[in-house]
């Protein structure tokens, strides 16, 4: 049972560590808000993870099934959502930076936690990965839902402690920034959102 605690929270870790719309945005928060607001983003991944995680262990066959039924119009549908906020995210580049300019950069809100958790969902297929991450560390996903409750809760606390240290190294980054580099940044990170929104949009639009 330690093994697989310890295995769950590395599972935590590696689902958070790729680059993905989520990172960009606990990027964007972290840079431009603090530490605060990066982490409150990179918690709406951890409630993603945990998501996809128990799917993994008590629904795959029937989540597999629903994503292969409607695969177009889930990349559609993420893809709008993505894309929107990362328009968003363009649009309103200057508006964080106005903490910063009051010199008040741990401004967050509910918001920050909610938008990743949208771009979380809109991936469904993550998944996917997430089981593929419990067959490598070896997982029995066909146990007890007794025995698979800690493992799961330290997947949480893996991945809320990673995003926890991403946002703090990217918070001290940003207070050595200025303003207007820092919007350049905002403006980056919303065109890849817009972007990934895009490029998920017309894959779906082709599997149709």
């Amino acid at each position: 049972m330690p093994l697989d605690i310890l295995k769950g929270f590395l599972i935590g870790i590696c689902a958070s560590v790729p680059l993905g719309p989520i990172a960009i945005l606990v990027l964007q928060k972290s840079l431009c808000n603090g530490h605060k607001a990066g982490f409150i983003t990179g918690l709406g991944a951890t409630t993603v993870d945990t998501t996809f995680a128990l799917l993994a262990i008590f629904a795959l066959s029937y989540a597999q099934r629903l994503i292969d039924a409607h695969e177009g119009l889930v990349m559609i549908c993420g893809g709008i959502v993505v894309a929107i906020i990362g328009m968003t995210v363009f649009f309103n580049a200057r508006e964080p930076l106005l903490h910063i300019e009051q010199d008040n950069c741990t401004s967050f809100t509910i918001k920050d936690y909610l938008k990743a958790v949208a771009v979380g969902y809109s991936n469904p297929g993550a998944v996917l990965v997430m089981f593929g991450l419990f067959a490598f560390f070896g997982i029995d996903t066909q146990l007890s839902g007794f025995h698979l409750a800690p493992v799961v809760i330290a997947l949480s606390l893996g991945s809320a402690s990673y995003w926890f240290c991403f946002s703090w190294a990217l918070s001290r980054v940003g207070k050595k920034l200025n303003v207007k580099v820092l919007m350049f940044i905002n403006r980056i990170a919303g065109v890849a959102l817009a972007l990934v929104g895009a490029f998920l949009v017309v894959r779906g639009l082709l599997v149709f």
